[in-house]
């Protein structure tokens, strides 16, 4: 999978979350989904993505977790 079509998955799942009003809880919301219906190469591949493209179409909420994910390896 490219790191476009990632970042698009990322930025639907944080569109989900963000009505969320405590930001913690849906970056950790966003973290969990990830985590869980994500493989572990997915994460990686966008974590890498992210850091070597500087991806500006990613959204605030998803640059968070792609944050926490990457603290998670």
């Amino acid at each position: 999978m490219d790191g476009v079509q990632l970042v698009r998955m990322i930025n639907d799942i944080s569109n989900f979350f963000s009505s969320e009003e405590d930001q913690e809880i849906a970056v950790a919301g966003v973290v969990g989904h990830i985590t869980k219906f994500w493989n572990p190469r997915m994460r990686r591949q966008l974590v890498e993505y992210v850091n070597e493209s500087g991806v500006g179409g990613l959204s605030d909420l998803g640059q968070l977790a792609v944050n926490k994910l990457e603290q998670a390896h």
